[in-house]
């Protein structure tokens, strides 16, 4: 009679000891898929072009470290009077243009989304003043569960990519700064 409650307590302990293991991994899998959009990303390599007037651009690379894909759907710094998402694309003539990205940046699940000059980038418009080499310029993007990640870029000089910038007007077109 001994030995068959011993082996009642072990049987017992044992699937207590299962149901408390697995009911751990189901709250921390279900903590993970609560993670908002914001804590997924990271950001590096961020800089900004500096610029006298006009417009200038951000850059750098968005890390996800989530199993989802996560979209940047505005960004906005007080260095601007707005801030567009902005890609370069064919102009049909052997050219670019830059536009502004309809639907915002995609960042992939477990990937990145790399920000540069010719190519997807933060378009800050109507700089109210000088933005200068050695300048922090602080970033908040917004993502599309509605959470928010802010983030500083390091303003440096760049000559490069003066792209034409197309706003939606196919008689507009200007030079990037």
């Amino acid at each position: 009679m001994a030995s068959r409650r011993t082996l009642l307590r072990t049987v017992v302990a044992g699937a207590a000891a299962t149901l408390t293991l697995t009911a751990l991994v189901a709250c921390s899998s279900n903590d993970a898929a609560q993670a908002t959009d914001a804590e997924a990303i990271t950001v590096s390599d961020q800089w900004v072009k500096a610029a006298d007037t006009g417009m200038t651009a951000a850059f750098g690379v968005l890390h996800n470290s989530s199993d989802r894909e996560i979209r940047v759907t505005s960004a906005h710094t007080d260095d601007a009077r707005s801030t567009e998402m902005h890609e370069v694309v064919d102009n049909g003539t052997g050219g670019t243009v830059m536009r502004q990205k309809d639907g915002g940046f995609v960042v992939p699940a477990k990937g990145s989304m790399t920000m540069v000059p010719g190519g997807e980038h933060l378009m800050l418009m109507g700089i109210p003043k000088p933005i200068t080499t050695g300048q922090k310029v602080a970033f908040t993007l917004r993502f599309a569960d509605g959470s928010t990640a802010e983030f500083d870029a390091l303003a440096r000089d760049f000559d490069g990519n003066q792209e034409n910038y197309n706003p939606g007007e196919p008689e507009h077109s200007g030079s990037h700064q």
